[in-house]
């Protein structure tokens, strides 16, 4: 299992099966509120 806190640009993951790259990846924290990742991810196999 992979937690959001691991993810980096280029790491590759599994989900459902299918296998993912992330392409970009940002730790967001707001100024109201608590942090969170934004990632934008492609599958591989497409």
């Amino acid at each position: 299992m992979i937690s959001a806190g691991d993810f980096r640009n280029g790491m590759t993951f599994e989900m459902d099966g299918e296998v993912f790259q992330v392409v970009k990846f940002q730790h967001v924290k707001p100024g109201k509120g608590a942090a969170f990742v934004r990632t934008t991810y492609r599958n591989v196999r497409t």
